[in-house]
């Protein structure tokens, strides 16, 4: 998601487009080296003349790989990232899943989470020609402008992009029954008692329940930085919670039902330089 915001944050200082592709079946397009054989389908008729024999089981080896394997997701992976490469593009060394080429003082970067790709440049006329290329190779639906991304909504106009997650906190909230709670100002108490809370464990079931909802938050703080302390305190009870940590998880999500359309607001005057922050109170915890 670092890599996500920083390629945002270039598009939109340098005014470039960031278009969206979608890879149609992608797993299957994984070319499978190893020797994988599967049990034939349900239905599957014989169309040999010489029918087999009843006592023997019969198998299909496979050519590609298929939803299900395990391995399916690398081999695509695998083959994506050499379609690339054939074109000169150069994959990052920090984060695989970008990929970067410069043509004639022209740059393109491509940014692939399974079959969900952002593309943008400097050159319309390079990014399209990198769509043709990939049309060739595999089967993708151009999208159009960047609107929807793992979960985040994206919304652009001349001075900015923004990023929220409406539909993710209006879910999280329908889920948990917090849709008529009465929300709160702030997340959580400033001077909280959770590090050393004595109140009685949460049952089996209501810890799954808080570690699930904790889970959901640390992701929902992609464009929430203003969850990142409370989100911080409070995975750390994921293994014994207790029931004054479940109250104060609860007390995240009527803060969220306050303001469910919050988000990161990526300024197009922003200057691209690298801002490094310190807690000073980190031995305090």
């Amino acid at each position: 998601m670092i890599t996500v915001r920083l390629f945002l944050s270039v598009a939109a200082v340098r005014n470039w487009s960031v278009s969206q592709l979608d890879v149609t079946n992608v797993f299957l397009h994984g070319d499978l080296p190893e020797t994988v054989y599967m049990r034939l389908p349900p239905g599957y008729a014989y169309l040999s003349d010489q029918c087999p024999s009843n006592s023997h089981e019969y198998v299909c080896k496979l050519v590609k790989s298929i939803y299900g394997l395990k391995q399916a997701p690398r081999r695509w992976f695998v083959k994506f990232s050499t379609a690339l490469k054939e074109y000169n593009f150069q994959q990052s060394h920090s984060d695989n899943s970008l990929f970067t080429l410069h043509k004639n003082d022209q740059f393109v970067a491509v940014l692939v989470y399974v079959d969900d790709i952002l593309m943008s440049g400097s050159s319309d006329k390079l990014i399209a020609e990198v769509k043709a290329y990939l049309l060739t190779k595999f089967k993708i639906k151009d999208l159009g402008p960047l609107k929807y991304f793992l979960g985040i909504e994206v919304a652009r106009s001349a001075k900015c992009f923004y990023l929220n997650q409406r539909k993710y906190v209006l879910d999280l909230l329908r889920d948990t029954g917090m849709t008529v709670a009465k929300p709160s100002t702030i997340p959580i108490e400033q001077n909280h008692s959770l590090l050393d809370n004595q109140s009685a464990l949460l049952k089996c079931s209501e810890a799954s329940t808080y570690r699930q909802l904790v889970g959901r938050l640390i992701y929902l703080t992609i464009t929430r930085p203003d969850l990142s302390y409370t989100v911080h305190v409070l995975s750390q009870f994921m293994n014994c919670p207790r029931v004054d940590h479940l109250y104060a998880v609860f007390r995240v999500l009527r803060y969220l039902k306050q303001s469910p359309g919050q988000g990161l607001l990526i300024s197009a005057t922003s200057p691209l330089t690298l801002t490094a922050c310190c807690d000073s109170d980190w031995g305090g915890g």
